[in-house]
């Protein structure tokens, strides 16, 4: 009894909660990120926590995110919420729900992993989190921690937003244009574009104006107060849900301040109240919030105080008095636990490797060149009718991408009428799935203004039965002419994706198949984005068929017909 004793002592009870924790802390410091594109670091730390201090991935709010949900943690094991005694929670639960959190986490972020999702590692490693916290406090910890790791996904960077951006943005236009005329202002709009009938102001819509950069950070605001205030979960579902309305209303009415302020006083004056009414929004959404709250007190409980020292009562004499009963039966348990999870990180580390050491695929799904990487030279004469340009591949664009990426691209003009050009790329992704993304994000960093998006099929090289599904973007730019001065010049973008065995017309279809070809092969199957352009200052009709005209001639050397 006495060597039991001993030998019980001699094993810490923290030593497994910090075995667990290093484990996880090595594989996602080490094998956290399998991208290296834009960001080039294997750390899932640093790429998460980098992305917090730059502009362009709109998630600057993620410290303030980070500061609250350990203010929340904090709080809730103060006692304040949800009441659990320690010692009963120990004894009851065990090790096993810990366990299926860390082995769980682990296995999402090698599924993350393998499928170039980082963002997907980061639920995985909150998911871990969750599982050492329990192991180390009980259950008591767990339903601490629950709601402010949950509360972390506001904190990472989402793509999707942009495409909610856009559709937000012309809803607000819309909106703020029509409640501008109904008060008798002369404005009208294309677009994103606002402008006035007489001639005195003209504005774009950008996205900071749409209040997709702000999206996260009211919504996170919104379930924050709905937490704080509430205990039903409907309720504070109820309240994220409404920020989306509340933000559109913000953005409404900053828009039409805009409009107000460009017909009373002029353009600089619009301009002015575009860059000092930003924190209109935040005050916007915050005041309806604060009355939908006040509103909802009268019929929702909210959270109860005596609860709280209900927890701190009996999570302490309760887990003193348990310490002893339990802590004996946990610390083998607990080993065992220790070597389940540095097993499975093993295993995670032994497969990132092999990840990381896999083969391009050869498979692809344009012509090729001889070096190998780059697609195949598109041809320099169209016939008689069209001669190509070289466009060569900026060095911006050479150091930004990973060195495996490809290129081809040959810009098209009419001998009959050299006003009419048409601009073919071709971007051969490597191992890396950031080689290539949507268009809509060069489009814009290239001072283009997105005004609509639709669906066309373009005919394809198979014959006459053969076609390529293509999202194509409406899109303008303001350009200054020698004799007409600045005028805005409205262009086609055309754009799909070529894998190795098939056509898909956006990218998240692009996104979703080469995730299941990661998955069932283990390789990185290279995927081609091809783009064409032109102007559609005749009509969009003739722009369409100037680019049917195009890819009729040159499709046969880029993309070779199915099968």
């Amino acid at each position: 009894m006495r060597n039991q004793a001993d030998a019980g002592r001699s094993w810490p009870s923290w030593l497994p909660t910090a075995g667990c924790a290093l484990a996880g802390w090595a594989v996602f410091q080490f094998w956290g990120n399998a991208t290296q594109g834009y960001i080039h670091t294997r750390s899932l730390f640093w790429w998460w926590g980098s992305q917090w201090f730059d502009p362009t991935s709109e998630s600057e709010h993620g410290l303030l995110v980070l500061g609250i949900s350990l203010w929340l943690f904090w709080r809730n094991l103060r006692g304040q919420l949800e009441p659990q005694p320690l010692g009963r929670a120990r004894r009851d639960e065990g090790v096993a729900a810990p366990c299926a959190a860390m082995l769980g986490g682990l296995a999402l972020h090698l599924l993350g992993y393998a499928v170039q999702q980082t963002r997907l590692s980061i639920v995985a490693f909150l998911l871990f989190a969750w599982g050492v916290l329990v192991l180390a406090g009980g259950r008591r910890w767990g339903r601490a921690a629950a709601f402010p790791l949950a509360f972390l996904v506001f904190a990472i960077p989402l793509n999707i937003l942009d495409t909610v951006g856009f559709y937000l943005r012309l809803g607000v236009v819309d909106v703020a244009c029509a409640a501008a005329r109904d008060v008798g202002l002369g404005v009208w709009h294309n677009g994103t574009q606002l402008l006035s009938s007489r001639g005195g102001y003209q504005y774009d819509v950008a996205a900071a104006c749409s209040g997709v950069r702000s999206l996260m950070a009211l919504a996170a605001l919104s379930l924050l107060v709905g937490y704080l205030n509430f205990r039903p979960w409907w309720a504070r579902a109820l309240l994220l849900g409404l920020s989306l309305p509340y933000t559109f209303v913000g953005n409404v009415v900053r828009i039409f301040g805009i409009i107000v302020a460009g017909e009373w006083l002029g353009q600089k004056a619009g301009m002015t109240v575009h860059e000092w009414f930003g924190f209109l929004v935040f005050a916007i959404v915050l005041a309806l919030q604060l009355a939908t709250v006040a509103a909802l007190r009268r019929v929702v409980p909210g959270p109860s105080e005596s609860e709280g020292e209900s927890e701190r009562v009996s999570g302490g004499e309760g887990a003193r008095a348990s310490e002893g009963e339990s802590g004996r039966e946990g610390r083998p348990r607990g080993a065992l636990v220790m070597g389940a999870v540095f097993g499975a990180a093993a295993l995670v580390a032994l497969a990132a490797r092999h990840l990381d050491a896999a083969q391009t695929s050869p498979q692809v799904g344009v012509r090729m060149a001889a070096d190998g990487r780059n697609p195949a030279d598109l041809p320099m004469f169209l016939g008689a009718d069209w001669i190509g340009q070289d466009v060569p591949v900026s060095a911006v664009e050479r150091d930004l991408l990973p060195p495996d990426t490809g290129f081809s691209r040959e810009n098209y003009v009419s001998v009959r009428d050299p006003r009419q050009q048409v601009f073919v790329s071709i971007v051969l992704s490597g191992r890396d799935r950031t080689s290539i993304h949507r268009p809509e994000l060069c489009l814009v960093g290239q001072g283009w203004t997105i005004q609509g998006r639709f669906s066309h099929r373009f005919k394809g090289p198979g014959g006459p039965n053969s076609s390529i599904a293509a999202t194509v973007l409406r899109v303008q730019r303001e350009v200054v002419l020698p004799r007409r001065g600045r005028t805005t010049v409205p262009s086609l973008v055309a754009y799909w994706f070529v894998g190795h065995d098939r056509t898909v017309a956006t990218h998240w279809e692009r996104m979703l198949w080469g995730a299941w070809d990661r998955l069932r092969h283990w390789q990185g199957h290279r995927w081609a984005y091809v783009l064409v352009q032109t102007n559609a200052l005749d009509s969009e009709a003739a722009a369409l068929a100037r680019l049917q005209t195009v890819l009729d001639r040159t499709l046969p050397a880029l993309q070779p017909p199915p099968g």
